[in-house]
Formats: C-alpha cells, sequence, structure tokens
C-alpha cells in the first residue's frame, strides 16, 4: 500500500513533515515496543514533539495541525506516541495560551524537546466523563492552594515529572465551584499513585492519584481563576483531535497489513485481495479514514484559528469518526489476516484491545452524540 503523503487542503510543508515524520516511525518500528524513549527522545531533538508550541520557547511555532500530523505518521508506522496528546497538546497549549511568561520559561521548552513530560488529571471515579462533577477542590492559603480530591486513568503518571490537575475553587461571589488548573509537581507531600492493572499492552500505564491536602505555592494555577471553563476547553479541543489523529494512524497502520497481506496471500488461483468479501471491506475502510482525517484538518485548523467554540463542535465530530473508522479497520484486518491477524509477527491483535481506546477515551462516543444532538442539532438535552 503507498504511503499517504497528504491532501490538497495540506500546505507544501505540512506534507513534507508527514514524509519525515514517517520516515522516522519507520526507522523506529521494530524496537518502538522495547525501547520506546528513543524514539521519544529522537522527535523531541528533531522539533516534532513541540511543533505546535511557540518558538520563543523552543517550540516549532506550528499549531495542532501539524502536532496532529507527527502523531498521525508515528502511527501509521507502527510506533505511536500517547503521550503527545497529553503533554505538548493539552499541556503545552494551555500553558502557551493562558500561563505566565515565568511558566512558559519554565515548562515550554522541556516540552517542547521532550526533556519534560506533563500528564494530565480530569477524570474522577464518581464523575466519569461530567466535568461539572469533579470533587477534587482547590482551598486557598495564605501562601497558596490546598488540593484535595482523586482522579482516574490518567496516563504516563510515573514518567511525567508535572501533572496538570482539574480541580474546582470556590467564587468568592457565589460560592459555587469553579474549574482551575493546577500543575503539582511528582513529588509534593500528599500526593500519591496507584497503577491501574490494565488488559491493554502499552508503555504509558493508567493511574489512579489521591491528593491528601496537597500544598502548592501560588503559581502553580494556570491562568486565570475566573476563566478555568475557557481554558479547561482550550486544553480539550487539541486532545480531541490528537485523539482521533491517533486512531487514524492506528486504523492506516491496521489497513496497510491488511492489504500487503491480501495481495500476497493465495489460497485459490489468485491472491485474496482479488476477492470482492476481502477487497471491499478494505476499500470501504480506506474512505473512512480519508473522510475522518478531512474532519480532524478542519478541528485542527479552528483551534489554531482561535475558535474554541468551532473547533468543540469539529473535534468532537473527528474524534468520534476517526474512532469508528479505526475501529473498524483494525477488525477487517485481523479478519483478513485470519489466524494471523492474532500473532504478534503481525502486530494486529494488540489493536483490537488498543483501538477501542479511542471509543472511550477522553470521551465516549455515546457523550460526543449527546453534544451534536444538542449543541449542533439543538435537539432537547438529555442528561
Amino acid at each position: 500500500m503507498t504511503a499517504v503523503t497528504g491532501t490538497p487542503f495540506e500546505t507544501a510543508e505540512q506534507q513534507a513533515l508527514r514524509t519525515a515524520v514517517g520516515a522516522l516511525g519507520r526507522r523506529h518500528a521494530r524496537t518502538h515496543e522495547e525501547h520506546p524513549e528513543v524514539l521519544w527522545a529522537e522527535a523531541g531533538r528533531l522539533g516534532y514533539l513541540g511543533v505546535n508550541l511557540p518558538e520563543e520557547y523552543g517550540g516549532g511555532g506550528g499549531g495542532v495541525a501539524e502536532l496532529a500530523i507527527v502523531l498521525e505518521e508515528l502511527g501509521a508506522a507502527g510506533c505511536p506516541l500517547l503521550l503527545m496528546i497529553v503533554s505538548p497538546a493539552i499541556c503545552g497549549t494551555v500553558i502557551a495560551r493562558f500561563g505566565t511568561d515565568e511558566q512558559r520559561r519554565r515548562w515550554l521548552p522541556g516540552l517542547a524537546d521532550g526533556s519534560r513530560i506533563m500528564a494530565f488529571g480530569i477524570t474522577e471515579p464518581d464523575a466519569g466523563s461530567n466535568s461539572h462533577r469533579i470533587t477534587t477542590t482547590a482551598r486557598r492559603t495564605p501562601d497558596g492552594w490546598v488540593l484535595s480530591g482523586r482522579k482516574v486513568f490518567v496516563s504516563g503518571v510515573d514518567l511525567a515529572e508535572e501533572t496538570m490537575i482539574v480541580g474546582r475553587t470556590a467564587d468568592a461571589r457565589t460560592g459555587a465551584l469553579k474549574p482551575c488548573l493546577f500543575v503539582v509537581p511528582r513529588d509534593a507531600p500528599g500526593f500519591r499513585r496507584t497503577a491501574i492493572d490494565m488488559e491493554l499492552r502499552a508503555r504509558e500505564k493508567q493511574f489512579e492519584l489521591t491528593l491528601d491536602d496537597v500544598r502548592l505555592p501560588a503559581d502553580a494555577l494556570v491562568g486565570d481563576e475566573d476563566a478555568g471553563l475557557l481554558q479547561l476547553f482550550a486544553g480539550l479541543n487539541p486532545e480531541r483531535v490528537m485523539t482521533a489523529a491517533f486512531a487514524l494512524g492506528m486504523g492506516r497502520f491496521a489497513l496497510a497489513r491488511a492489504v500487503a497481506y491480501a495481495k500476497e496471500r493465495q489460497v485459490w488461483k489468485a491472491p485474496i485481495g482479488a476477492h470482492q468479501a476481502i477487497a471491499h471491506p478494505l476499500a470501504a475502510s480506506h474512505i473512512e479514514l480519508e473522510l475522518a482525517r478531512l474532519m480532524t484538518q478542519r478541528a485542527a485548523a479552528l483551534c489554531d484559528a482561535g475558535d474554541d467554540v468551532g473547533a468543540g463542535e469539529a473535534a468532537n465530530m473527528a474524534k468520534y469518526a476517526a474512532a469508528e473508522a479505526c475501529v473498524r479497520a483494525v477488525d477487517r484486518a485481523v479478519h483478513t489476516l485470519g489466524g494471523n491477524g492474532l500473532t504478534r509477527e503481525y502486530g494486529l491483535g494488540r489493536l483490537v484491545t488498543a483501538s477501542r481506546v479511542a471509543r472511550i477515551a477522553p470521551v465516549s462516543r455515546e457523550m460526543i452524540l449527546n453534544y451534536v444532538s444538542h449543541q449542533s442539532l439543538g435537539l432537547p438535552k438529555s442528561y
């Protein structure tokens, strides 16, 4: 299967980025599973991890569109970097847009070159996808903040120097709780992590976090305390775009394996790819992945234009479309290979579990359908 080199909706520079990152991914494809940190380090040195961050802080001066290209092409080569969704996309975007000059100087250069990783914690045991039910709270002290609560399914905490935590503070005027973002150092007293036993095999482990009266300095708060919701969604929109890119790369990898196998595998007189029962599902997946990519490009463009409302709708749609296309591509690829599709040699069996992550996280497909039916179509709210 020929490599995808871009679309008319991408600039020459973006298409060149695709080509370069694809070559990098293919060089690391054989060793990535055992040594993913080597790819992370090289991608950082080459400027790919921080391509979306401001140049004055060591980034590439691009946007989410470029960062999504990097993640998609690495995934298509069989070596995705999940923490790109979290560290440069969510945390980097929020700090670049809303952090103080000192916060940008402290965190962005390391996030840009990959020498620093920042995790992101929003999900809670009893809140699920409902950010309005978050119970992690921060209370003011004379010299800063005290943060208390729990988070679950936080990726890569063991690899991260800090974790950006979504908490809630009390509005001094109304007493109502409002979301705010805090950066918590890994070694902060009272900040504990417990690994969650997952079936999914991945370098990036999942953790439950306990914050037991974690004391933080005043400058641990990122952005304006009174604009926390706006700042939160400015980070969540890139998260959805990057999850779509993650799914697109995974789907393309699975499809490429299936196509190559279908061209060579011969049971009767012709390769199995000559049979429509094999060819048509693979063709359908190619179409579905290309359509999902177009939506992902639109969402990224809206993010980079600063249209947070428009990006919210488009990013949700892109994440939904890419996740569905990915799951179907993986299923069809495994089915094409039959028993070989579940062997370690072809690298598809592990994707059966991994592909479902894009349907579930960071927000379920059902919540996206709720969003679109209510926000886009104007139907009565069902929750």
